[in-house]
């Protein structure tokens, strides 16, 4: 299953609060290493800002769940998602069953 896993920092209080928040994710992330069943196959930073996405396959939900737990002073959200080709395709079996119904 592929996850869009997005995050945003929580707001850290002072400014020196908020630069060892940033400390403190930097050395826990440097030594984070993904899972062999975790593909990462985008991973990008929002510029200008303190949030980012990444896109990443992966056959079981706990680790997603573990990478969103990680990091404390993100708030994250991980979504399922599905190529828009399958989309399509399922959006057109139903609407053709749909349309089939005797109503």
């Amino acid at each position: 299953m592929k996850y869009m896993i997005t995050w945003n920092e929580r707001s850290q209080g002072s400014a020196i609060e908020y630069e060892k928040a940033q400390q403190r994710i930097l050395d826990v992330f440097r030594q984070w290493q993904a899972p062999a069943n975790f593909k990462i196959e985008m991973f990008v930073i929002r510029v200008g800002d303190w949030g980012g996405y990444m896109l990443a396959d992966c056959d079981d939900p706990l680790e997603v769940h573990k990478l969103c737990s990680m990091l404390p002073a993100f708030e994250f959200q991980a979504r399922p998602v599905i190529p828009i080709e399958d989309a399509v395709r399922a959006e057109l079996e139903v609407m053709a069953w749909r349309d089939n119904l005797k109503i």
